[in-house]
């Protein structure tokens, strides 16, 4: 997701900082949890592990089976359909023998297990699909532990626990085709050398007639696979507790992980996650992959408590000045677009309205009255009949109006023909 600064308590004996507060960068990494939904045995040959066979459970999310389609919604998407319609029909025919060949045949036992994509809200939708070993105990033992586990969530704090050592595997950031300066720190050439300076002076001698692979070459740069062992876990968190996950003893008011105006190009941290001390390979979105580290670290700085004291949840866009929206608000006190509320003429009408609500809210609560409502149904038959009643009238009135005009048209046009009349006989004399 992202970086943040967190104010730790040093329990270092004998070092300058022991019993002071030291400030270290963190990474914030989110772990929604995972899905087992598979068991696969592996037979050892002289050739290398061999998988015997696989069982599957009874259902698979459709995130999970758009892995197993390059186009999914091109697809018929059947993945699986015949297997479970097996499932149902005969359980111990399709799961409970298999189990049995596991049992009986197999030195190693993985289970598959798929993300929950989806829960973090990013466009991808496909979920990554990935198989864990499952260590301690005998086969039968090791079966029935992954059959338990199978189709439940598989939550971060039960593979993890608190200031454990961890690795972290996955791919770097990318940074294209690029020169010897850049890609393995070669020295530049004097400014009057021919055909260039940021290159490589000799990149060997005539015989042998190749280049050797420890001769600095121009090339791709980043996107590559890397593990970085021993990084501290300092802080696990589940969704549950996510509204106070960053709250610590010194702190004024309740604040989250995630900081003012989200992580960059992240957003907001909604499910699980880890605190780890320093960096780790990858940029934001990308996913990483956490196991039990290899070498465990025995040096002293390695086992000592984590005793954070302060973790900071300023915006990471900005300056950051403060480190939760109530802090802010406490601060900047009443702004523009809320200072109305103060004044007492408008909040006297706010409470008018409130008042209003209320009443009709508490006569929409009264039970109805069976009399009441049909005095109210009579009330408004006779309504309707009074409306019939005078559009009628209204239409014998606008058809005498219309009588009465047309009787006065008549009378005008009788006078216009007399003067004209009597206008011809004035011309005659």
């Amino acid at each position: 997701a992202g970086m943040t600064h967190v104010i730790r308590y040093l329990e270092r004996p004998g070092s300058k900082f022991n019993k002071k507060e030291v400030l270290e960068a963190a990474t914030i990494l989110e772990c929604p949890p995972m899905m087992p939904v598979g068991i696969v045995g592996y037979v050892i040959t002289p050739r290398g592990l061999r998988a015997l066979t696989t069982v599957w459970g009874s259902h698979l999310s459709a995130n999970c089976l758009r892995r197993f389609y390059k186009n999914w919604y091109r697809s018929k998407q059947k993945a699986f359909t015949r297997y479970e319609k097996k499932y149902k029909e005969n359980k111990e025919g399709v799961f409970t023998k298999e189990l049995q060949r596991i049992i009986a045949n197999c030195a190693v036992v993985r289970i598959i297990a798929h993300t929950q994509i989806e829960k973090i809200h990013l466009r991808q939708k496909k979920d990554h699909i990935m198989e864990i070993q499952v260590n301690g105990g005998t086969i039968a033992e090791k079966v029935e532990y992954a059959k338990d586990l199978l189709e439940k969530p598989l939550h971060v704090d039960s593979v993890f626990a608190l200031g454990e050592m961890i690795d972290t595997c996955s791919a770097t950031k990318g940074r294209g085709f690029e020169g010897t300066t850049m890609r393995w720190g070669t020295k530049k050439l004097p400014r009057k050398t021919n055909k260039g300076i940021r290159r490589v002076a000799c990149v060997g001698s005539w015989h042998p007639q190749n280049i050797r692979f420890s001769v600095a070459r121009a090339g791709q740069n980043g996107y590559h696979h890397r593990t970085e062992i021993n990084k501290k876990i300092i802080k696990i968190c589940l969704e549950k507790n996510i509204g106070d996950s960053a709250t610590t003893e010194h702190d004024l008011s309740k604040k989250e992980i995630t900081p003012m105006g989200g992580f960059h190009h992240y957003g907001r941290i909604t499910q699980d996650f880890i605190m780890i001390k320093g960096c780790c390979p990858g940029v934001r979105k990308r996913p990483i992959t956490l196991r039990k580290c290899l070498f465990p670290k025995t040096v002293r700085h390695g086992q000592e408590p984590a005793n954070i004291k302060w973790i900071d949840t300023s915006s990471k866009w900005g300056h950051g000045r403060f480190q939760s929206q109530a802090e802010k608000i406490k601060f900047l006190g009443p702004l523009k677009h809320t200072i109305h509320l103060d004044k007492p003429a408008v909040a006297a009408d706010a409470k008018k309205v409130e008042k209003k609500v209320e009443k009709k809210v508490d006569k929409m609560d009264i039970e109805k009255d069976p009399k009441k409502d049909a005095k109210k149904d009579e009330k408004k038959e006779d309504k309707k009949e009074d409306k019939k009643e005078d559009k009628k009238d209204d239409k014998k009135e606008d058809k005498k109006e219309d009588k009465k005009d047309e009787k006065k048209e008549d009378k005008k046009d009788e006078k216009k023909q007399a003067c004209l009349l009597d206008t011809s006989d004035d011309a005659d004399e």
